[in-house]
């Protein structure tokens, strides 16, 4: 399988659906790498691995823990680092933050939440070489509530135009989150970088889910979350049978013990 580039992802704007997932270890990442054109290890770990109440709670040594064993395990995808919150402050903060993680992991990118605001950041860091995804739309480093984005017609033109500003800032693509569909068009047709919705419909260029989300080992599911699977139910009749096992003493048998 030939490595997906960054320039590979861009040029499949308009063309061909980008498939994206979240990955925090080499089970996933191993699988992920096989079907997925961007991998990203995301913050959402302190919720989903850590039972962390927020992002705002992860720290960039964690996440550079998961994304060295992601990437280590990976051949094909585009990997990308979502860098924590307060991380990048400053673009200077954010560069000596970002070139660590780029050094540490040999992860291919790194993803900045906001627009206007992170502008200047990401043409600092897009000069030093180090390619950014960018992401508007709900912030979950920085909103107060999960709530649906671009109802009203001012939410909608200040995220269109945060898009517009981070696409011309130099992001090869960005990620629209909970937003209404007509403004998730809106974006795709009014940048030129490919668009990857997480409930943001199939106006996008590509899709991006949570792994534990789709997979059904979640405890919150919003509305744009399709569950492939049912591993947590999977997991607790495995667990179930196994006590149920060793309390009969049934397990160990014969066939798993050393003679």
């Amino acid at each position: 399988m030939k490595k997906v580039t960054i320039s590979k992802i861009k040029k499949k704007k308009g063309k061909n659906p980008i498939v994206c997932l979240t990955a925090y270890s080499k089970t996933i990442a191993k699988v992920a790498d096989k079907y997925c054109d961007i991998i990203l290890i995301g913050d959402s770990l302190g919720m989903v691995l850590y039972g962390m109440k927020s992002t705002r709670d992860v720290k960039l040594q964690t996440m550079i823990l998961h994304a060295k064993a992601v990437k280590d395990y990976t051949s094909k995808s585009l990997v990308v680092f979502d860098m924590p919150y307060k991380t990048y402050t400053n673009k200077f903060n954010a560069y000596k933050n970002a070139k660590k993680v780029i050094r540490l992991t040999k992860c291919d990118a790194v993803k900045l939440e906001g627009g206007k605001k992170v502008a200047n950041i990401i043409k600092y860091l897009t000069k030093k070489k180090i390619p950014v995804m960018g992401h508007v739309g709900l912030l979950p480093q920085t909103s107060l509530n999960f709530k649906v984005k671009g109802k009203d017609l001012s939410q909608q033109k200040k995220i269109l135009d945060d898009a517009k500003i981070i696409s011309n800032s130099g992001v090869f693509a960005i990620i629209i989150e909970c937003v209404v569909e007509n403004l998730a068009k809106k974006i795709t047709k009014s940048v030129s970088v490919p668009t990857i919705g997480i409930g943001a419909s199939k106006q996008c260029d590509g899709q991006i889910l949570v792994i534990d989300d789709m997979l059904g080992m979640s405890d919150y599911y919003p509305k744009f979350v399709k569950k492939y699977s049912n591993l947590k139910k999977i997991i607790e009749k495995s667990v179930k049978t196994y006590s149920k096992d060793v309390r009969l003493r049934k397990f160990p048998s014969k066939k798993y013990i050393y003679n």
